[in-house]
């Protein structure tokens, strides 16, 4: 009796109260919206995410640049080629810190704003944002978290304006927007 009461307590000091979460990518969604001949606009996603948030509240986020989903599959792969240059840079990154005691406190449907400093590596360049971000628990064993506003990105801070320019040319178009407006919803299952 007393060997299983060890047990058990020692299990109970094991168990951290900031368990890892790792990102449903089934249930999540990174999108971005492109504008062309300045008055078209068209919202296209990346179909595979993978992120984790550890015991210490280290954030990572991988974007498979191979992923991307505009539905057409020519653009697709001319995105791919053309633009991220997906044989050199496969994948983007998103880091940042997040204390998840906050919202590991609240209540099934419970919300909680947060304004979140994130570092976000795309084609060899980082660049720090701070996201607009609703955390919402789901239930015991589950978070989601979206951008209240989008994050506008900019692809000259990228080096990615060559890549616009290729596509601009092979698509015939007359422009291709520099700024890129990017919205997520990105739900965390604790395992």
């Amino acid at each position: 009796m007393r060997l299983l009461f060890a047990v058990l307590l020692s299990m109970s000091i094991v168990l951290p109260a900031q368990a890892k979460w790792y990102l449903d990518n089934e249930s999540s969604r990174l999108s971005f919206i492109s504008t062309k001949n300045l008055d078209r606009s068209e919202v296209h996603r990346f179909l595979t995410l993978h992120g984790m948030v550890s015991d210490s509240g280290k954030t990572s986020l991988r974007v498979e640049m191979e992923s991307v989903s505009t539905g057409v599959s020519l653009r697709d792969e001319r995105m791919r080629t053309l633009l991220f240059d997906i044989d050199e840079f496969p994948q983007a990154t998103v880091s940042a810190q997040l204390d998840v005691r906050p919202i590991e406190t609240l209540a099934a449907g419970a919300q909680l704003e947060l304004s979140l400093p994130l570092t976000l590596t795309l084609h060899g360049k980082s660049q720090t944002y701070t996201a607009e971000l609703l955390a919402t628990r789901l239930d015991d064993h589950r978070f989601q978290v979206v951008t209240l506003a989008p994050l506008v990105l900019n692809a000259g801070d990228f080096e990615l304006v060559k890549g616009l320019d290729a596509l601009r040319k092979i698509a015939g178009l007359s422009a291709i927007s520099r700024s890129v407006p990017v919205g997520a919803v990105l739900i965390f299952t604790r395992r």
